[in-house]
């Protein structure tokens, strides 16, 4: 099953079940404008039960005459980084240090970014105040199923809802300065996080899943036409399941919570080019070019840069104040 969420030319919001081949997709509006997390939270049953209702009772629109939003509103947004190609590239890239740090073989690492800050398959996304190296990263994501608690792996990965593709739009420059302070990305990363172009339910990818329990789905990157990045998703360091279980430690993953895989390796962003080719090869991306994201057996993203605010144009943040340490209690009158 495919899930997508739009909006309908005449203004209206809803979710609605996805079909036809590539190219030609239709989608059949759900019933009661039932939200993807509701779905998430009852389970595969009340999904399938809500897709053969719209199937059958609501008439198809293609897609191609309303507009894709992001398929879901989710409570949170983890991105992981998880393939170690990607991790050497961009490392060396942002503090010119060569291999990957040894912690990062310990645990599946993540950040939370921004969820109010999703846009959907093919709207256009802003360059970021201040930012002059705009970059993109190729991702699937995991939507959480019901969710709890302390889960194990193999618990986790039965409940995943859906997988869709994840874009994590990044400001190279302004996320160096940040993680200088070690800690961010912050405005490196919050501006623009692209899903779509819909959901798509673990039965319709069994076929990728390799014997070690990944999905062996075919990842590409290409700018204005141009293929920059392959690889396979199945390289990464950990599976879904594990990922989910890692987050779920000592705190509750909810329904509807979306998990990026982190960016895949050879190409799935340019920063990894830059640093293993020494220089800014492909450029940053500016407005005017359109990253189309491909992810095997779920579908496309493809959105233009387009001018953001100038920074000059913004209220000012002011450097931090320089005070002396030599005062530590209030001064008597």
């Amino acid at each position: 099953m495919r899930f997508a969420r739009y909006r309908t030319p005449d203004g209206a919001t809803t979710t609605g079940l996805v079909v036809g081949p590539a190219g030609q997709e239709r989608v059949h509006a759900l019933r009661s404008a039932v939200a993807l997390v509701e779905l998430a939270a009852a389970g595969p049953d009340a999904a399938g039960e809500a897709a053969r209702w719209a199937a059958t009772s609501s008439p198809a629109v293609p897609v191609a005459d309303v507009h894709l939003l992001p398929p879901l509103d989710p409570p949170s947004v983890r991105d992981f980084v998880t393939f170690e190609e990607h991790v050497e590239g961009v490392r060396r890239s942002i503090d010119g240090e060569g291999g990957v740090v040894p912690a990062w073989y310990e645990a599946p690492t993540f950040y939370f970014t921004n969820p109010h800050s999703l846009v959907g398959a093919h709207d256009d996304v802003a360059v970021p105040p201040g930012c002059r190296a705009l970059d993109f990263e190729l991702e699937v994501a995991a939507v959480v199923g019901r969710g709890g608690s302390n889960l194990r792996p193999e618990d986790a990965e039965r409940d995943v809802f859906g997988y869709t593709v994840f874009n994590d739009w990044s400001a190279r420059d302004l996320q160096r300065r940040e993680m200088a302070v070690n800690l961010g990305p912050a405005k490196g990363k919050d501006f623009a996080t692209t899903l779509g172009p819909w959901v798509v339910t673990p039965d319709e990818l069994e076929e990728f899943r390799d014997a070690d329990g990944y999905l062996a789905l075919e990842l590409r990157a290409f700018v204005d036409g141009d293929l920059v990045g392959q690889d396979l998703a199945s390289n990464a360091g950990w599976t879904f399941g594990e990922m989910i279980a890692y987050a779920s430690r000592g705190t509750t993953v909810r329904p509807g919570d979306v998990l990026g895989s982190g960016t895949c390796g050879n190409g799935g962003c340019l920063a990894e080019l830059w640093g293993r080719r020494g220089r800014q090869d492909p450029p940053p991306l500016a407005p005017g070019q359109v990253v189309r994201l491909e992810v095997q057996g779920i579908g496309a993203v493809a959105n233009r840069v387009v001018p953001g605010p100038d920074l000059a144009d913004l209220p000012t943040v002011p450097p931090a104040r320089v005070r002396s340490r030599a005062r530590t209690t209030r001064s008597s009158s």
